[in-house]
């Protein structure tokens, strides 16, 4: 058996294969934000903080990158959340008050442990479901391979099931499913 790769070369394929890219879920103004705090910190480190002591400077360095950095990125969680809470269906207001104002992280850790599933239209009718779906409940479309004995999931590039042993090959799998096949 041959298995050819073929990598990705762009975002919306990368998006179109169901992967995603965290990093084009944090906002514009998010990011203007955190380079804002981190500049703002470290004037208050090297600007504002007497200089009388210049054996003091080596910690003042370290003080003001270290604050400045947890700062900015506590900016970019925050704009994170906002476009996450909106993808999952969830109230935006009430999250962000959360994650905003419970001390030291704590919204956030609260927010990433009760969030809900991401969901995806089914390509078929377009009801949301949840990543773990191997059938779509409104229109029995196949989403992902699976046995045809016990219906449990499978990898596309196995050829015997894992869970009872039975040939993958016998089943009818959909072409859109059968990306690595011989």
């Amino acid at each position: 058996m041959t298995i050819t790769w073929k990598p990705k070369t762009n975002r919306s394929e990368e998006a179109q294969a169901g992967g995603e890219d965290r990093l084009s879920m944090i906002p514009a103004w998010s990011v203007v934000l955190a380079i804002a705090v981190f500049a703002g910190v470290q004037y208050l480190f090297h600007g504002v903080m007497p200089h009388h002591k210049h054996e003091m400077l080596p910690m003042r360095l370290l003080m003001g990158y270290a604050w400045g950095t947890a700062f900015a990125s506590y900016v970019l969680l925050v704009g994170y959340v906002s476009r996450d809470v909106k993808r999952r269906n969830m109230p935006a207001g009430l999250w962000m008050l959360i994650v905003g104002l419970m001390p030291g992280g704590i919204g956030a850790v609260v927010y990433f442990l009760l969030r809900q599933p991401a969901l995806t239209p089914c390509p078929h009718c377009s009801t949301e479901l949840t990543a773990n779906v191997h059938f779509c409940p409104q229109c029995q479309f196949q989403l992902a391979p699976v046995c045809g004995r016990c219906f449990r999931g499978v990898q596309i590039t196995d050829v015997y099931c894992v869970q009872c042993g039975h040939d993958l090959a016998e089943d009818h799998t959909p072409a859109r499913l059968r990306a690595y096949s011989d």
